[in-house]
């Protein structure tokens, strides 16, 4: 054969075919023309790839059929289905069978159909010959599809029945005139060198036996069964003319049901039907119209039912939109979607209906349950609460409505507690109690008092405004309670008079706070930032307390509990700001035990372990405060420290802590317990009810509702929100206690060299001396921070190393960066030790540290960072540490500008923070002494002295007499 010929006319040709194993096919031909235009013999099959040759003569439409008939050609097939390579003679003769006729047939239709509705416009579809040529004959596409009709002839004996077919209104005569069925779906017929198409979407085979016969008979004895299985699907889809049964068609606006199907200890789900008359109906896509039959005696009558499967699409979409999801892709079954599942998934869908029962009735759904041995209620579920406020309680009265059911809310107590969702009515109906209830009002009932009626104490306000912001409780509280929930509206109390100095607004707001707690008999946690002068709002405190007792001519004494670190540092400032103060320090080991002497006090101070100690002398004295400085000392609820400070009687409490939750969310309940008894429950209820939730499921609920009890107890600013009223730096003392060992050792050592020291003064050879003073003096200023400096033998403690390490931890566990200054690598290398131990990350900078910038740069950008440890000589210039907004100053210098250089490593520009200086200072230690003599020297100092020498040289007899005593 010879190829056509590409620079010559020629013409593609779509050729119908019969392909002997795989049924009709269309190939694609082209053609060449001879020189009067027809078609000549020559002729060639076009693949894509060979396509490319004839572009000139080709469509971009014919490329795309092109492209499409190639997956219909056998050698395709055979590869895309078979995967092993085969020759198609063998592939035909070995493996071809029906199954994969039947796989590949329908595939071969579609495309055929695709390229068949291209073709209708394009008019160059041939029948090809016996011999191959493929433009045989013309074949005209039909302009529009034929309709089908179904006679069924019924009498006494048989049915008969066959199809007619019509064509633009007239009827095609089809039967024994060679028509062929080229497709069976769609259904393609071709007769007489036309191929038609048809409505109604027909299958080919419905036609295929009536192609030489006239009609099919269904015997008497089997019409039952034919009826049912093959004419009720045909009426269906089909139009159908009935002589000997009725056809009739009826017309419903439909109802959309839900279905409840409760399934215990599982999943329960919705299943939604269609309700036409009184016709119902799955959820099927499919069926536009559905039939019945029904068999009178004799007779059959067909009833078609036209369904919407538009609508109840939309309806089956609108409740997925609701929050449900399908339970398989095979069934139209609902249940809930993950973001609205509940724990108990057996009651989630019956909460979801009651809760969304209004909407969907508006929208026109019913809902039904399944039959079963328990009888739900559908129903909107509401509480009505009314609380009244009365002198120490809230009353509340509640009404829960269950549908029409009103049930008092104290009968679900038990139910909410122990988490049963079902209630029975009255009725016998069964109410599911919502889920959030158990959550909602868990905590009101373990709180709450009585039995036959509600009650919480005040301090529950918390839960109140909770119930008031639901906006499901109708509350009246006083303008004065109203204010608790409004810390910015708390009235101004007057400072009392004897105050020295001023309170920052924000201290102000706190010492108002705490008149406001005292007037409504509430305990408070004071849980400002460490730095922000909680100390001083509460010695403010105390003295309008005595300044109000004298003018009432009362008494009362007041207890402060704190760690043995703090005693002087709270005496220091109460000495500076309230002089008028009475204070006694319960300390020591020969302190008086006689609790009585308190009463000539305005406060005690004392120590979390003495407190143990002495807590049956001095649990039977009536305190007016007792006050807990870092109440975190408490948090352990089975701990002795708890367990005494909870049987101290007074009239009002306080606590003081920077990290009131030091590990655990666990940590409030006891500090909150010493406060406010009954607050937040018994331990196991707070434990489960919110430690496991909001730690270990992180339920942001709980965490709300937890914050919303506690917020009115607990007053917090951060360094943060506060940062515009804190100067640039404050700068503050820290005094710390000598342990008795400590004492006893610096006291030997202070003794040794004064006497030797002093002799030498009066007998001249004091000039001698200077060596030996110098190493006196630092031998003593070792021994004030730790005995461990001068002896490693020393296995005692220290009282600035417990007091050094007690404000780190507070400062580290605020998320703060610190840098610790000494001026002996000793002393830095004993806080080295206890930060190894203690797996704390830290930067270490002395005289011999190499790559001093490298060491820098990681604690500026290091997040985990938050300790750097430096000699103060090696540190006190050149490095910048904006990063750390904390300075510690270990032991002071003589020389005042060394520590400012130190404390400018921090305060300089790019420090956007406020920075807190804090110097620990060893109380009756040279260190004290020290202190003073920078003070008076600080002019002198500024002026002249920059060496040890010069400042020896500086000191008179009298300087030293004062060091050395």
């Amino acid at each position: 054969m010879l190829r056509v010929d590409s620079s010559k006319p020629c013409k593609i040709v779509y050729s119908l075919c019969k392909h002997e194993f795989l049924g009709y096919v269309i190939e694609p031909h082209i053609v060449q023309l001879n020189p009067q235009g027809d078609f000549s013999l020559t002729y060639q099959r076009l693949f894509s790839h060979t396509a490319k040759e004839f572009a000139k003569h080709l469509s971009e439409t014919d490329l795309k059929i092109i492209k499409v008939l190639d997956e219909t050609e056998q050698d395709f097939i055979i590869k895309k289905y078979h995967k092993k390579q085969t020759r198609p003679l063998e592939f035909f003769s070995k493996f071809f069978d029906d199954k994969f006729y039947d796989t590949v047939r329908p595939k071969i239709e579609k495309k055929l159909a695709e390229v068949l509705s291209i073709l209708a416009i394009t008019d160059s579809l041939y029948l090809m010959g016996k011999d191959g040529w493929p433009a045989d004959r013309k074949i005209e596409i039909a302009a529009e599809p034929a309709t089908i009709l179904f006679h069924f002839r019924r009498n006494e004996t048989e049915t008969r029945y066959f199809p007619t077919l019509k064509y633009q209104g007239l009827r095609i005569d089809f039967m024994f005139k060679d028509a062929q069925i080229v497709s069976n779906q769609p259904a393609w017929m071709l007769l007489n060198d036309t191929l038609y198409f048809f409505e109604q979407d027909i299958e080919g085979k419905k036609l295929q036996p009536f192609l030489n016969k006239r009609f099919i008979t269904i015997p008497k004895a089997t019409e039952e069964a034919y009826f049912e299985k093959f004419v009720a699907p045909l009426i269906e889809k089909y139009h159908v003319y009935a002589e000997g049964f009725e056809i009739k068609t009826e017309k419903y606006d439909p109802v959309a049901v839900i279905k409840v199907i409760y399934v215990e200890n599982g999943i329960s789900q919705l299943q939604l039907y269609f309700r036409y008359g009184s016709y119902v109906f799955a959820m099927d896509n499919e069926r536009k119209v559905t039939v019945r039959i029904l068999k009178n005696e004799n007779n059959y009558t067909f009833t078609r039912i036209k369904r919407n499967t538009d609508w109840e699409k939309s309806k089956f979409n609108e409740l997925l939109r609701s929050g449900l999801k399908k339970t398989s892709a095979l069934f139209h079954h609902l249940e809930l979607s993950p973001e609205h599942e509940e724990q108990d998934r057996s009651y989630g869908v019956i909460n979801w209906i009651n809760e969304h029962l209004e909407e969907l009735e508006a929208k026109g759904y019913e809902i039904e349950q399944s039959t079963g041995s328990k009888r739900f209620l559908f129903a909107t579920s509401k509480i009505d609460f009314q609380i009244s406020e009365n002198n120490d309680w809230f009353d509340i009265n509640a009404i829960v409505y269950f549908g029409s059911h009103p049930i008092p809310f104290l009968s679900l107590k038990q139910h909410i507690l122990q988490k049963k969702r079902e209630f029975i009515l009255p009725d016998g109906s069964i109410a599911i109690i919502p889920d959030q209830w158990l959550t909602k009002y868990g905590s009101l009932f373990n709180l709450s008092e009585g039995a036959k009626t509600l009650k919480l104490k005040k301090h529950h306000i918390g839960l109140i405004n909770d119930l008031a912001e639901d906006s499901i409780a109708n509350v009246t509280l006083s303008r004065k309670l109203q204010k608790l929930n409004d810390f910015e509206n708390i009235a101004d109390v007057q400072m009392p008079l004897h105050f020295k100095g001023d309170l920052r607004s924000y201290q102000k707001a706190g010492y108002n706070w705490f008149s406001f707690l005292r007037e409504y008999n509430f305990g408070g946690c004071l849980a400002d930032d460490m730095g922000l002068g909680k100390t001083i709002q509460t010695l403010a405190l105390l003295q309008k307390l005595k300044e109000e007792n004298e003018q009432n001519a009362t008494h009362g004494t007041s207890l402060i509990i704190m760690p043995t670190s703090l005693i002087y540092n709270w005496l220091s400032e109460a000495k500076k700001f309230t002089p008028k103060l009475r204070i006694y320090a319960h300390t020591g080991s020969s302190r008086n035990k006689d609790v009585s002497q308190f009463i000539r006090y305005d406060v005690i101070i004392t120590t979390y372990g003495i407190t143990r100690v002495d807590i049956s002398l001095m649990k039977d004295f009536y305190f007016n405060y007792v006050i807990l400085d870092e109440s975190q000392n408490i948090k352990n609820p089975s701990s002795k420290s708890f367990k005494s400070v909870k049987a101290l009687k007074s009239r009002h409490r306080l606590i003081l802590s920077g990290t009131p939750v030091e590990n655990s969310v666990g940590d409030l309940w006891t500090q909150l317990t010493f406060l406010n008894p009954g607050l937040l429950g018994t331990q196991t209820f707070f434990n489960e009810e919110y430690v496991q939730a909001i730690e270990k499921k992180k339920d942001e609920e709980k965490a709300r509702k937890l914050q919303a009890i506690i917020k009115p107890f607990v007053l917090r600013r951060t360094k943060e929100q506060v940062a515009e009223e804190l100067p640039a730096k404050t700068e503050q003392i820290f005094y710390c206690d000598m342990s008795e060992d400590q004492a006893a050792y610096y006291e030997k050592t202070k003794s040794a060299y004064r006497n030797d020291l002093l002799s030498s003064m009066d007998d001249g050879t004091y000039a001698k001396k200077q060596v030996q003073l110098l190493q006196g003096l630092t031998a003593l200023r070792q021994l004030a921070n730790h005995p461990m400096m001068i002896d490693e033998a020393y296995g005692s403690d220290s009282g600035k190393f417990e007091n050094v390490v007690h404000t780190l931890d507070n400062v580290l566990k605020g998320g703060h960066k610190v840098l610790i200054f000494s001026q002996f690598v000793k002393h830095l290398s004993i806080f080295k030790s206890h930060l190894d131990k203690e797996e704390v990350p830290y930067a270490y900078l002395d005289g011999t540290t190499k790559k001093r910038g490298e060491i820098v740069a990681d604690f500026q950008q290091n997040p985990d960072l938050k300790v750097f440890l430096i000699s103060i000589k090696a540190g006190g210039v050149g490095l910048n540490l904006t990063q750390a907004d904390y300075v510690f100053i270990l032991d002071p210098w003589w020389n005042p500008a060394v520590e400012q250089q130190a404390i400018d490593r921090t305060h300089r520009i790019g420090q956007d923070k406020k920075v807190f200086i804090y110097k620990f200072i060893t109380k009756d230690t040279v260190e004290e002494k020290i202190l003073s003599l920078q003070n008076r020297k600080k002019r002198l100092a500024n002026a002249l002295i920059t060496t040890e020498e010069s400042f020896f040289k500086s000191l008179s007899k009298d300087d030293i007499r004062e060091l050395l005593n």
